[in-house]
């Protein structure tokens, strides 16, 4: 592992973290993905730990492509035909809406996605994936707010969820937490346990966030053995008691 993201070493993840990249040309020195399969299959390939790249045709599921700018989506999906027929929306109009506001990246400028745990993580990443218990999640977010006040908000649809955890943080620069079991294909497709916590890092806000963790305490004084008494002499000091 690059040794830049070696303080992600002290959270000891049950699941790898994935490095996304995305690329124009197709990368050097890393095997393409054997199979086909759906972009958050994809995610669940390289947390067990493989490294690869895909392009369009090693999609099965049409939400990839078309949110990684690779396609235009067909008709039957963008009309909410698709997503009212499988029972995601009650009707047609309810599931088209979703692809009115959906992040997607530019057409043509993505053709090839590079992913890889962390532990075997050789590039700069455009976007890190975590999977985590709550615990976890509450210390990498509030390395995100710790030295800026920035609020915490999260970012989903029904539908489509690959779309908020590959794409939004990407384009939008804004760290994007999930919880696990929420999303309709992954959870019809049962890949991930429930109740965990996607955070979805940017690029832009993954050294801000390593460089606050390095320093941040990670045990607040108030949640220490001795926190009450910490509490209550902090309060003493600025005269509310």
């Amino acid at each position: 592992m690059n040794e830049s993201f070696a303080v992600f070493d002290e959270f000891r993840f049950e699941t790898q973290p994935v490095g996304v990249k995305y690329l124009v040309r197709q990368p050097e020195g890393i095997s393409r993905l054997d199979q086909k399969m759906a972009l958050c299959e994809m995610l669940k390939k390289a947390q067990g730990g493989d490294v690869f790249y895909a392009d369009a045709k090693n999609h099965t599921c049409e939400a990839g492509p078309y949110v990684l700018g690779q396609s235009e989506g067909e008709p039957q999906f963008i009309s909410g035909e698709f997503g009212a027929g499988l029972g995601a929306f009650k009707d047609n109009r309810a599931a088209a809406r979703v692809y009115n506001y959906l992040p997607r990246i530019a057409r043509n400028s993505v053709n090839y996605v590079v992913l890889s745990p962390l532990d075997k993580l050789s590039f700069d990443p455009d976007v890190m994936i975590f999977l985590v218990p709550t615990s976890q999640a509450w210390t990498i977010l509030r390395a995100m707010s710790y030295n800026t006040g920035k609020k915490w908000s999260s970012q989903y649809s029904t539908a489509i969820g690959c779309a908020w955890l590959y794409v939004y943080p990407f384009l939008s620069g804004e760290v994007n937490f999930i919880t696990s079991g929420m999303g309709f294909g992954m959870r019809r497709r049962r890949l991930f346990p429930e109740g965990l916590q996607f955070i979805s890092i940017p690029f832009d806000q993954l050294s801000s966030i390593m460089s606050t963790l390095s320093e941040m305490p990670w045990t607040p004084e108030p949640f220490k053995p001795d926190g009450l008494e910490y509490v209550k002499q902090l309060r003493q000091k600025l005269g509310l008691e």
